[in-house]
């Protein structure tokens, strides 16, 4: 197996857990047709204001969302505390464009780092370099206002130094005002003709402050300052082996959805089956990664039926199999075909992607397994070893009623 590269932060928890919960929620869940509505139409402060002044999430219930997240198997969570259109969720000292003074009036991230501790899950805060909101972040190559006419009148008296401090405030705030953060998620630099990068953002200065407030915060790969990075975070793809930088092995995790936005979309149509649900968790611990998957709240406060319908998928699956995920990570075995396989010293576990009929063969290291059975209900299963040391494990012909069936192979000692 791998070994990752030594990382600043505490990680140790982070590849036992395996499983979180991120949450994508602000003001773009009005509008309700992606989080980044304000730069794709590209809209004026004054266009995107009516969801400033209405937003109010009457039937906001954390405890609802740390419950589903809970039964999901789901371990830690990271939340938005400022995406790209600058509104904040907590009560910061530096903005009035804040939560506390929507209609809502009150602290929301307060009340979500609550709820989320309160059953044992370890707390994460996502937030956003940039900022379409602030009067001081350039209109750049990818602001909201990069195609307006007169761009360079609205870029006078800008001054990145003066936003550097903000941010700087801002994460002091998130990371003294609310106990022991696991995480921060920082998002995102594009350097180069245009852009940001890690002289833009002080990342070095970023860094320092955010491990001198939280000296074991995991700190993510986004900052573009490679040394600052304890995770690497590959979005909306599933690598198709461990992840390397520079050649070695790392901690890391995939970041995913649902559907195919990160916030609320109303009218979206590419919800993943729930096969997909499981096998991209299955196919990220058998590469030796963890699986971040997002949820958009409604603007009403709530996670809508298709999303608590995909964490209802994850509940069933993890309630009899998440033994083959905490604590799991890539095998130094071959899989089988059609399967994946996780390890936990030796314990390995087959997960059977597309069932077979009546046999299931595992090569190479036959002689190793000493005994075998389905995760789901404990029920044995009968194998033979042959002369080239291919097992060949005896299933039932009608493939038992959960989603990837897992068969856990207790390993005799090499």
């Amino acid at each position: 197996m791998y070994q990752p590269k030594p990382t600043k932060g505490k990680t140790d928890w982070f590849v036992q857990d395996r499983f979180g919960m991120f949450i994508h929620w602000g003001l773009y869940a009005l509008p309700a047709r992606h989080e980044w509505v304000k730069q794709r139409e590209e809209m004026t402060d004054e266009q995107y204001a009516p969801y400033f002044k209405y937003f109010n999430p009457v039937r906001f219930d954390p405890d609802r969302w740390a419950d589903l997240a809970a039964a999901a198997g789901m371990k830690y969570m990271v939340i938005t505390s400022k995406h790209h259109d600058g509104f904040c969720l907590w009560d910061s000292q530096y903005t009035d464009y804040k939560a506390t003074n929507t209609p809502w009036g009150g602290d929301l991230l307060k009340e979500v780092v609550r709820a989320f501790r309160e059953r044992g899950l370890k707390v994460g805060f996502y937030y956003s370099l940039i900022d379409w909101h602030h009067p001081d972040f350039p209109v750049d190559r990818i602001h909201a206002q990069r195609n307006h006419p007169e761009r360079a009148r609205l870029n006078e008296g800008r001054e990145m130094s003066r936003y550097r401090d903000y941010m700087k405030n801002q994460v002091r705030e998130l990371l003294t005002n609310y106990g022991k953060i696991d995480v921060i998620w920082y998002d995102f630099s594009y350097p180069g003709e245009g852009g940001k990068g890690r002289d833009d953002w002080d990342s070095e200065g970023l860094e320092a402050l955010s491990r001198s407030l939280q000296p074991d915060i995991i700190i993510n790969n986004r900052l573009d300052l490679p040394s600052s990075a304890d995770i690497y975070t590959p979005e909306q793809f599933q690598p198709r082996g461990w992840v390397h930088v520079d050649g070695e092995p790392v901690v890391w995790e995939t970041c995913q959805t649902f559907s195919g936005s990160w916030g609320y979309h109303r009218d979206e149509a590419t919800w993943k089956s729930p096969g997909q649900l499981i096998r991209m968790l299955v196919n990220t611990v058998a590469t030796g990664g963890n699986l971040l998957m997002n949820v958009g709240p409604t603007a009403r406060g709530e996670l809508d039926m298709r999303a608590e319908a995909a964490l209802g998928v994850y509940r069933d699956w993890m309630s009899q199999h998440g033994e083959a995920i905490y604590g799991c990570t890539a095998s130094v075995h071959k899989a089988p075909q059609d399967c994946r396989l996780t390890q936990n010293g030796d314990r390995l576990y087959a997960h059977i992607f597309a069932y077979p009929f009546k046999h299931l063969h595992i090569d190479g290291f036959g002689d190793r397994i000493d005994y075998a059975e389905f995760l789901h209900d404990g029920s044995e299963i009968h194998f033979s070893v042959d002369e080239e040391n291919t097992a060949r494990l005896e299933l039932p012909v009608v493939q038992p009623p959960v989603e990837a069936p897992v068969v856990k192979l207790y390993l005799k000692p090499a």
